[in-house]
């Protein structure tokens, strides 16, 4: 063997020892795939499992990079979804539904919050125990989605009572400025008995008890990306799923990753509040002593946002529901 040879040889074994492996690795893993979600509003535990999902490996399991895009009031995830800034969205079903009236077809890949955790609030000491109590009352409503319910709620009692426009506090039902203000079970309902006021004290309206259950948080993205990228689709709401299950599973954690992702936003919050929204979330997305599957939108559900948003004239395009909807969560 020449001296030349033997050098070529020893060469080759060494790129084969120190860098095949790594070139073999690279060629079983692929790089991951990059996409945006965007949430709603800003962190909170209403959206744990998402968060759960990116910071544990999960996200990365399903060969996904994932960046979380902070939503809120600046941000508008049915704006981000509809011009293209986010590749997938949490919306309320009202909202996907209004997104194809005006003419961007999404597709629903996971309904994520089963039964709808909208009420209304009133203090019994204010005469208000029933739905025809609240007649003639000042009620202060948020603006959309969250007023059709309640508009519907009205009509059904045949009500006639006097509109304030809500902000994002509850404090002018505090100071009894309204005599009914609108509430999320999982946020502000908390908010206001840590205010002082014993639950024994309120009077609670849950529409999903008068026959207005409209879901709500639900995984959306654009319909020519469903056709597109299906697989795509299917990793990022399996990975979701198991960020959910996982959230509910290990609770502390969940808390743990929600309360670093609130102090990166400089958002003020506790704890505590945050443990109540996380327990409320599973006994929104999972309802106890239901048949309902994590991730599943029930077609009575469907049709009946549907036909209450038609009734009220905000769509007249209404989406086939096996189009509307892909059923991922049961693969």
């Amino acid at each position: 063997m020449s001296r030349k040879t033997a050098i070529f040889i020893l060469s080759f074994s060494l790129f084969s020892s120190l860098w095949l492996p790594a070139l073999l690795g690279a060629a079983a893993n692929p790089p991951l795939k990059q996409v945006t979600f965007i949430p709603q509003w800003v962190p909170q535990a209403q959206f744990a499992g998402y968060y759960v999902a990116e910071e544990t490996g999960i996200y990365q399991r399903y060969g996904l990079k994932v960046e979380i895009i902070s939503g809120g009031p600046q941000r508008s995830s049915a704006e981000y979804l509809k011009h293209q800034k986010a590749d997938f969205a949490s919306l309320w079903l009202v909202t996907g539904l209004n997104l194809w009236q005006q003419g961007t077809a999404v597709v629903n890949l996971a309904q994520i919050v089963q039964r709808s955790a909208l009420m209304l609030i009133a203090k019994k000491k204010s005469g208000i125990l029933r739905p025809k109590d609240i007649e003639g009352r000042k009620v202060s409503l948020w603006g959309s989605p969250f007023e059709i319910q309640p508009q519907m709620f009205f009509k059904q009692y045949d009500l006639k009572v006097e509109v304030l426009r809500q902000s994002y506090s509850v404090n002018l039902f505090l100071r009894d400025g309204v005599a009914v203000t609108s509430a999320m079970w999982y946020n502000e309902y908390h908010t206001i008995i840590n205010a002082g006021i014993n639950p024994d004290e309120l009077t609670t309206f849950f529409y999903a008890d008068h026959k207005l259950n409209f879901p709500e948080d639900g995984i959306y993205v654009r319909k020519e990306t469903w056709q597109q990228q299906p697989e795509l689709c299917r990793a990022f709401v399996k990975a979701s799923l198991e960020g959910w299950q996982r959230a509910f599973a290990e609770p502390e954690l969940a808390l743990d990753i929600t309360m670093r992702n609130l102090k990166k936003e400089h958002i003020i919050s506790n704890r505590v509040h945050q443990k109540w929204m996380l327990e409320r979330m599973q006994d929104i997305i999972l309802p106890a002593h239901t048949q309902h599957q994590l991730g599943h939108l029930k077609r009575k559900d469907f049709q009946r946002a549907t036909e209450a948003l038609r009734s009220k004239g905000l769509i007249e395009k209404i989406p086939d529901f096996n189009i509307f909807y892909k059923p991922l969560a049961g693969e």
